[in-house]
């Protein structure tokens, strides 16, 4: 698969779902990107706007398994990972996988999960494998999370350690639909008599790692690395962040970039691919002082202010 076939595959895709989940293109070409960047993807928004449905619908096009788990205050790490049980037949302990044993894995608001919960998918994020009771076990491929959040002021919630917002690729949200959108979300609901829209299979066995491995081609020159690091760089500088965009967040940035090419049908990355990664790439890596939470500083003004400040280097 090239860089043309990738971006028609990506179109079919983001079409399929968008027969199902009433939303922006953009909001949808991010989701489509952290899952091109082979990395994962985390959604915040208040109740009932479409995250789940998003998750499912994404999973049902690219045709993998898909998994759901609830995280509740009660929920321990072997209710995700799974837990060796007893055979009374074989004498003998068997691991039973849990519901992270699956291509896509929805993980439902996942800051209403306690913090020691929510640490038992740092090794499942990173390193695609989950360690119980001392045996490793492998997780299918290709694996992402999707996983969604309430905003952290509402009740009940626990902020997600800084160490796992950085194993996200990208971070956004959908927002409500304009009035247009909720109309047709009304007229769609009218003309089905299920309650839930589903999105239908895009693409075979085997495409989608075909279609994670296409921006692997893509080519970024010397000009534009230097761009990016001083990207991330600035953000440390900023003296309203506390802490900036971590170097692994800045190997995302790239990661992203070469995704959002070829998502485009590009071999090579423009300046422009970066600027629009940016904002859902680093936004939720920085940490804001104390100072600026007070005077409710935006994320993304930081981001701006810093791409403003850094000079964009000229692509041939």
């Amino acid at each position: 698969m090239d860089v043309t076939d990738a971006s028609a595959r990506s179109d079919s895709v983001l079409d399929a779902v968008g027969t199902a989940v009433i939303a922006d293109r953009e909001f949808l070409e991010t989701v489509l990107l952290g899952i091109m960047a082979q990395g994962h993807v985390l959604l915040e928004d208040v109740p009932g706007t479409g995250k789940t449905l998003t998750a499912r619908s994404f999973a049902a096009a690219l045709g993998l398994s898909f998994s759901r788990v609830q995280f509740t205050p009660d929920l321990l790490p072997a209710d995700v990972t799974g837990t060796h049980v007893f055979n009374e037949q074989d004498r003998e302990f068997e691991f039973n996988e849990g519901p992270i044993f699956a291509n896509v894995v929805l993980a439902d608001e996942i800051n209403r999960a306690p913090p020691k919960t929510q640490a038992a998918l740092l090794e499942a994020m990173e390193e695609r494998q989950v360690t119980v009771d001392g045996d490793t076990h492998e997780l299918p491929k290709p694996f992402f999370v999707i996983a969604t959040q309430n905003p952290v002021e509402q009740e009940g919630t626990f902020p997600l350690p800084e160490a796992q917002v950085d194993r996200f690729v990208v971070k956004t949200s959908l927002g409500y639909p304009d009035e247009e959108g909720e109309v047709e979300l009304l007229r769609r609901r009218g003309d089905r008599h299920s309650q839930s829209p589903s999105a239908g299979r895009v693409l075979d066995d085997g495409e989608v790692e075909e279609l994670q491995s296409v921006p692997e081609t893509v080519r970024v020159e010397e000009d534009l690395l230097s761009y990016m690091a001083a990207v991330a760089r600035e953000t440390r500088e900023d003296r309203r962040v506390e802490v900036g965009v971590s170097p692994r967040g800045t190997q995302r940035l790239f990661e992203a970039s070469r995704a959002r090419a070829a998502m485009v049908g590009r071999e090579f990355v423009t300046p422009d691919d970066v600027k629009r990664v940016a904002y859902p790439v680093l936004s939720h890596r920085v940490v804001l002082t104390p100072d600026a939470k007070v005077n409710n500083v935006n994320k993304d003004d930081v981001v701006e202010a810093v791409l403003d400040s850094v000079p964009v280097p000229t692509v041939e």
